[in-house]
């Protein structure tokens, strides 16, 4: 029933594969979406949805096998045999969707780089123990760390779902954890590495559009959490990084955050196609063509509604479903220049305010200052047009805020 963009890059001419994770349903497409599928689907395989690492069921093309070997490798070489002309024809242009599941938990680093950042610490963050009196008051549940006798940080032990696969490791230092994360992090690195020499070598580089990004960010202490999901950078930031040598600029920033619908709509802009149902993506060409001095005055948004889409958003929903994900309720982010603006769908919760230059660990929240009251309005009304304009089901009945019942 939900439509996949990249079908319409495969009947608008391009050769389309996914190699890697999959976790939406057991439809992966195959056929319809991608001409060619390498996939470790999930949902079809629940005995094995934990294997994020090793012995991966894997479907070829509609064909499941088992496979041996670390699953970032493996997915980095069906990349590189693709990108070199295997299974694909070699008369179209191609698109490939190349999804890591790796730093997903059990974060399990490659043998060759577990222990590598021994010894090497990282900052731990101000705010890891709490209390968090001017956020909102899930905070207490998604808490995650303890200060130890010798006054360091050392994970909770937390009552999790079977079905939750990250690493659950009560009394592990926060140092060590963290080594751990990183060094997961470097068979990425390597594969991405492999995977932009492979189209040097092919002479696929300059006119090959390249978007490395990610689903989220996880918080490793910041605000007491160690997951996903929360509406604070920590948790939801992820990198974007954008290279087409033959027509953008390199080596240069940008500051103005976009979401994903953005980014479909230059993929698809770029590939000279149109999406032919309704999308909210904006135009970002701009910024990518110009990134430090482009004239940008447009919000961004997003919405967190745990696992209803679509429709199923239009109401709100009951407190199973609010806090299904996480702990963490429905909210609605807005960023808007330096600013970004959070409202919670829970009845009286506060509402949060960060100035992202002044404070970009976001620990003040402004929104609980008398003197942000006008700007909180500004934001606030903000928000409610851009989930009007993308046509957001709910934006009119969602609960009133604690400032908004004390006239703020």
């Amino acid at each position: 029933q939900c439509r996949f963009w990249p079908s319409v890059l495969k009947g608008n001419g391009y050769h389309t594969a996914h190699i890697g994770k999959w976790h939406t349903g057991i439809d992966t497409g195959n056929g319809r979406d991608w001409d060619h599928q390498i996939v470790w689907n999930r949902p079809a395989h629940p005995d094995n949805a934990g294997n994020y690492f090793y012995d991966q069921i894997v479907t070829f093309n509609g064909k499941d096998r088992r496979v041996e070997g670390y699953s970032t490798d493996n997915y980095t070489d069906w990349a590189i045999d693709y990108i070199e002309g295997g299974n694909r024809d070699l008369e179209k242009p191609w698109y490939l969707w190349l999804c890591y599941g790796a730093i997903h938990g059990p974060t399990t680093p490659a043998e060759r780089h577990d222990g590598e950042l021994k010894g090497k610490e990282s900052d731990v963050p101000a705010d890891i123990f709490g209390p968090w009196p001017d956020k909102p008051r899930y905070l207490e549940k998604t808490s995650s760390w303890q200060e130890g006798p010798d006054g360091k940080a050392y994970r909770q032990k937390k009552k999790l779902k079977k079905s939750n696969f990250n690493t659950n490791t009560a009394g592990q230092g926060y140092q060590d954890w963290v080594q751990q994360y990183n060094e997961c992090v470097m068979a990425i690195d390597e594969g991405v590495g492999r995977v932009i020499e492979t189209l040097r070598h092919t002479g696929q580089l300059e006119n090959t559009l390249i978007v490395y990004a990610a689903d989220q960010g996880f918080a490793l202490g910041q605000h007491g959490m160690n997951n996903k999901v929360a509406p604070y950078d920590a948790a939801v930031a992820s990198p974007l990084i954008v290279s087409h040598p033959a027509t953008l600029p390199k080596g240069k920033v940008c500051s103005h955050p976009v979401n994903a619908p953005d980014v479909v709509r230059f993929f698809c802009t770029t590939a000279g196609v149109e999406v032919p149902w309704r999308t909210d993506g904006r135009d970002i060409r701009p910024l990518l063509t110009d990134p430090e001095n482009a004239k940008w005055d447009r919000p961004m948004i997003m919405t967190h509604t745990g696992r209803r889409y679509g429709s199923d958003t239009d109401s709100q929903p009951d407190t199973e479903a609010l806090y299904q994900v996480g702990n963490i309720p429905w909210y609605v982010l807005l960023r808007d220049g330096k600013y970004k603006y959070v409202r919670y769908l829970v009845e009286g919760e506060v509402e949060e305010l960060y100035d992202l230059e002044a404070d970009p660990e976001e620990l003040s929240n402004l929104a609980i200052e008398e003197a942000s009251l006008p700007l909180l309005g500004v934001l606030r009304q903000k928000a409610v047009d851009e989930l009007r304009r993308t046509h957001a089901g709910f934006v009119d009945t969602m609960p009133q805020t604690a400032a908004m019942k004390k006239g703020g």
